[in-house]
């Protein structure tokens, strides 16, 4: 067979010193790329911690709320019950009324007007204060 031309087809040598930089650029491009998948994990672990935590803060402010209007929706049953209670009173109150008949002047008793009878705070206190001892209410000596 004949070479194309006056070249040969053989590796070309390379001296030790290109290959001794060639892998030290190799070695410097991984480690760069390492740094920027690390740089990037830890980002994303500190974003994954940081919804984390704000998921369990706005999952405790929505169970506050919901005790809240837990709380306001059994005082509002309270006071719908209380409301119709009443309204049956007023109700039965009102058909009450027919039964009944007004009033008339004849229909009335005058009663004469019983003198009251005034005492003194004295002597209501001081017969109180008297009793007491007499009913052992009041304890003597020691």
């Amino acid at each position: 067979m004949k070479p194309y031309g006056n070249q040969r087809n053989f590796k070309k040598k390379v001296s030790y010193e290109s290959k001794k930089k060639s892998e030290k650029i190799n070695i410097i491009n991984i480690k760069l790329i390492h740094q920027i998948f690390d740089t990037i994990n830890i980002s994303l672990l500190v974003l994954i911690f940081t919804l984390f935590f704000l998921s369990f803060d706005s999952q405790r402010k929505w169970t506050n709320t919901f005790k809240t209007l837990s709380k306001t929706r059994a005082i509002n049953n309270n006071l719908i019950d209380f409301i119709s209670k009443m309204e049956e009173y007023y109700i039965s109150e009102l058909e009450s009324l027919n039964i009944y008949r007004k009033t008339k002047p004849e229909d009335l008793i005058y009663l004469d007007k019983v003198a009251e009878k005034k005492e003194s705070l004295f002597n209501k206190n001081l017969s109180t204060f008297i009793e007491g001892f007499s009913d052992s209410k009041y304890k003597r000596g020691y």
